[in-house]
């Protein structure tokens, strides 16, 4: 067994046996024990992919760049949800405590596998086993809103994930050689050259639509929505950041599968259709959000449509979309964290309940201000970088109406955001709260300064392995 062997095995048992070990010993010692040397061992094997680059282990893994990038990234969100998840969970009972962190490790491992998994049936356990880790998660308050969340999750997803598959093994069925039905990307790659285009287009979108309920593109956006409202903040921000690259993800393998078929100006208009309606809906709700976390939840869909349209306009718009979803789950990461602050100070997730915020915790509302800047790709936010590439592959492709619609949209989304944000820092409270301020810690909010710091120096320097290994990942597609 080689090296990489070793190490993929290895930190997949650990998963397991970690687990396993804290939802079944309600002890918050060691709860707290296992799931920090869980972190040390996540980043210990992103590093041992970044090692190995390029490898395939056991003929279903293959640490390739973007599935190591985007592991890199959770490794990284990790660290910080967890620590913020000992905060939200500080008052918490042992069981749920233990039940918590045991999710949220097979969270990480499944999310794991479905970043490095090379074959579609692959993919479909790993994505399946993500929207039962989540369903836990959204559940932990054990409310009537949380429990209909839940199943609304779990059906949906479910049955999304099964659209996507169905697609690909009803392409796979067209072609005689029983070879090819394992669904490795490779044996995905064989059967588009020889399937009819027609086949082609109905696979592509059923994945589209399928796996749209992981990455929170329209038309099935409003399971993840509701997700975000009844989830602890923590979980918010990995539902909003690394589960949403997981949808992203599976539906940029089958786009690079297919791209070298006829069918790739059909891709696109689906993409740009897709993206351009979820901003449209996205500005459309955030206009009218009431609700702290359901407008971080939009915001959220609408730069998903962002990534799905330069996905979808190609070019230096593949560069744009990859370093997006990139600098979106950093972003929104920090932007949930920071309204799981509001609410402990606040003691509301309502806007009009919500007011007066630099006032009661002034750095919590500096790194507020210092999200939307980022959210909203104002320099020097590095999400400016990212969008602006995006504009100019627009105009290289003389996609003018989409240029002033894309424009238009993300104007009325800065709007719905600035209204919002500027309201909770600086304005009185539309009605009486109903719970009285809290304190937090200022240390607390360093994790979001870091998070936001990461996008602002983005936005002057790209390491070159970052570069270069996003450039490694658009060289494989059509220029």
């Amino acid at each position: 067994m080689s090296q990489c062997e070793l190490v993929l095995l290895g930190f997949f048992v650990i998963s397991l046996i970690t687990g396993v070990t804290v939802g079944l010993v309600h002890s918050r010692m060691l709860t707290r024990a296992l799931t920090l040397l869980y972190v040390l061992v996540h980043v210990a094997f992103t590093l041992c992919c970044w090692a190995h680059l390029g490898e395939t282990v056991f003929g279903y893994f293959t640490f390739d760049p973007l599935g190591v990038l985007l592991l890199s990234v959770l490794s990284l969100l990790t660290i910080t949800t967890v620590y913020h998840g000992f905060i939200h969970l500080s008052d918490a009972l042992p069981k749920a405590y233990s039940i918590y962190h045991a999710a949220l490790i097979g969270l990480v491992a499944s999310m794991s596998g479905a970043y490095l998994a090379n074959g579609m049936t692959t993919v479909w356990i790993f994505v399946e086993a993500t929207t039962l880790a989540v369903a836990a998660l959204i559940y932990h308050d054990r409310t009537r809103q949380a429990l209909e969340a839940t199943w609304k999750y779990v059906f949906v997803c479910s049955l999304g994930i099964a659209l996507a598959y169905l697609g690909i093994l009803f392409l796979g069925f067209t072609v005689h050689d029983v070879r090819l039905l394992h669904l490795s990307f490779d044996s995905i790659s064989e059967i588009a050259r020889m399937a009819n285009p027609l086949y082609l287009k109905i696979a592509f979108v059923f994945v589209v639509v399928g796996y749209s309920t992981k990455m929170g593109l329209f038309p099935m956006h409003t399971v993840t929505v509701d997700a975000h409202t009844v989830a602890p903040p923590p979980i918010s921000a990995f539902i909003s950041t690394t589960l949403m690259n997981v949808g992203f993800l599976a539906i940029f393998r089958i786009y690079a599968l297919f791209s070298a078929t006829s069918i790739l100006p059909f891709m696109n208009h689906v993409l740009i259709l897709s993206g351009t309606l979820s901003l449209l809906v996205a500005a459309g709700y955030m206009l009218k959000a009431k609700h702290n976390k359901r407008m971080l939840a939009y915001s959220s869909l609408e730069n998903m449509g962002i990534v799905a349209i330069g996905l979808g306009i190609g070019g230096i718009g593949y560069y744009a979309a990859i370093l997006h979803v990139v600098l979106h789950s950093l972003t929104k990461a920090g932007l949930f964290y920071q309204i799981g602050q509001s609410h402990k100070v606040m003691g509301t997730y309502e806007l009009d309940q919500s007011g007066n915020y630099m006032n009661l915790y002034p750095a919590g509302a500096t790194a507020l201000l210092l999200g939307f800047l980022c959210i909203t790709a104002i320099p020097p936010s590095g999400m400016f970088i990212s969008e602006l590439y995006l504009m100019k592959s627009m105009v290289v492709s003389g996609n003018w109406f989409l240029l002033t619609i894309t424009a238009l949209l993300l104007c009325f989304v800065i709007y719905a955001l600035l209204t919002r944000v500027l309201h909770i820092v600086y304005s009185p409270p539309r009605e009486k709260p109903i719970h009285e301020p809290h304190q937090v810690n200022p240390l607390q909010t360093i994790s979001q300064y870091f998070l936001f710091g990461l996008v602002v120096f983005i936005c002057f320097a790209q390491p070159a392995p970052f570069r270069e290994l996003i450039e490694s990942i658009v060289n494989t597609l059509p220029k």
